[in-house]
């Protein structure tokens, strides 16, 4: 995060004068806490617990990590999801994010989501949610109480919606957080392609970030390359999106058909928006499947707060998803924020005091 601790002091104790009549103040200092925690360049983790878990799911065993406190006394739970990224429960913003919520007093588990940590989205996912929240809440001699939030960063942002939405979760959901996460998946693919924003205030044209567009193409790459040549150049582009560039051209240069050469030309020159007229075909094959896996229509079904976080310029996923859940939520219990402090799902940016306070009072609401 950038900025000094010294700033952040002074935004800890403005924001602890404005929570006066707002929100219980320990609930502020946590959160600012939480914030400056995360802005220090070592963490103590001597005062945690942290545990490799194996949570039984539907599709099998889930692979797991447990953050607590030390003190044995039971706390508020939060499964937070990772995004897609292929280090998943050990991605390096996951791992400190995951302590700092821990120490500020939740027992916070952090369930594998296999295919997105394989660049894919899929309902395995959704099921991968609900099966570690049921977990969590079954586990008495961890939990305060008999409901766990649920937190998703990026496309688990969106499908922890969906699964905050189904029945099987009704009950013990306390809220629900998204941090850059979709509300229609079909609408940011569109954007990935073609670089126009659907808004709730019409078309508009941004850069699409070219991470979302290798993932698209990645997760459909039989449609582009013969079965000869999709061992190797589906590992160059997963190499390509690790930012492995020499693991990337040394399998690609193993490809053997016209076809393989073309998409491989395209990536390395950033011509892959040249498959737009495919890519928009397949979006409208997947339309009943994408549906799915969007909380789009489903918003009102959770019941419960719902939290809304997005970086202003976030260019993967952009922010007018969150505009668009916004509007489905009038009248239900919610709040939406769309910072400058963000990007996709990091904090990177400056920005004026007013938007590190809400931030800090944001984030208050899940402690």
């Amino acid at each position: 995060m950038p900025g000094s601790r010294r700033v952040l002091a002074v935004v800890i104790w403005f924001v602890a004068l404005m929570s006066i009549g707002w929100a219980p103040s320990s609930r502020i200092w946590r959160a600012a806490g939480v914030l400056l925690d995360l802005g220090a360049a070592s963490q103590d983790s001597s005062a945690l617990v942290e545990r490799e878990l194996s949570i039984p799911g539907r599709n099998g065993p889930i692979r797991a990590r447990l953050y607590r406190l030390t003190d044995r006394a039971r706390h508020p739970g939060l499964v937070v999801s990772h995004g897609v990224h292929y280090q998943g429960i050990d991605e390096r913003r996951l791992v400190p994010f995951a302590r700092s919520l821990a120490r500020a007093g939740l027992v916070v588990v952090t369930p594998q989501l296999d295919d997105l940590a394989d660049y894919r989205i899929s309902a395995r996912g959704i099921d991968t949610i609900k099966d570690s929240a049921s977990w969590l809440v079954s586990r008495d001699e961890l939990l305060e109480g008999s409901r766990v939030g649920l937190l998703g960063f990026s496309f688990a942002g969106g499908l922890s919606l969906v699964a905050a939405s189904e029945p099987e979760l009704a009950g013990r959901v306390a809220y629900v957080t998204s941090v850059g996460g979709h509300h229609d998946l079909s609408r940011v693919l569109r954007f990935l392609v073609s670089d126009e924003l659907e808004t709730p205030q019409g078309i508009e044209h941004g850069q699409a970030h070219e991470y979302g567009l290798v993932v698209l193409v990645y997760s459909h790459l039989d449609r582009f390359v013969p079965e000869a040549d999709r061992v190797k150049l589906g590992g160059a582009l997963r190499a390509w999106l690790r930012e492995d560039r020499p693991t990337a051209l040394a399998l690609a240069a193993e490809r053997t058909t016209p076809e393989g050469e073309r998409l491989f030309d395209r990536l390395v020159s950033g011509r892959l928006k040249e498959l737009r007229p495919e890519l928009e075909r397949l979006i409208m094959e997947d339309s009943g499947e994408l549906a799915r896996l969007s909380p789009r229509g489903r918003l009102r079904r959770i019941g419960v707060p719902v939290y809304l976080l997005h970086g202003a310029a976030d260019n993967v996923i952009p922010p007018s998803e969150t505009r668009w859940a916004e509007l489905e939520l009038e009248g239900s219990e919610h709040e939406a924020l769309v910072s400058p402090l963000l990007e996709h799902v990091e904090l990177g940016h400056a920005a004026a005091v007013f938007e590190r306070v809400s931030l800090v009072r944001f984030m208050a609401h899940m402690l």
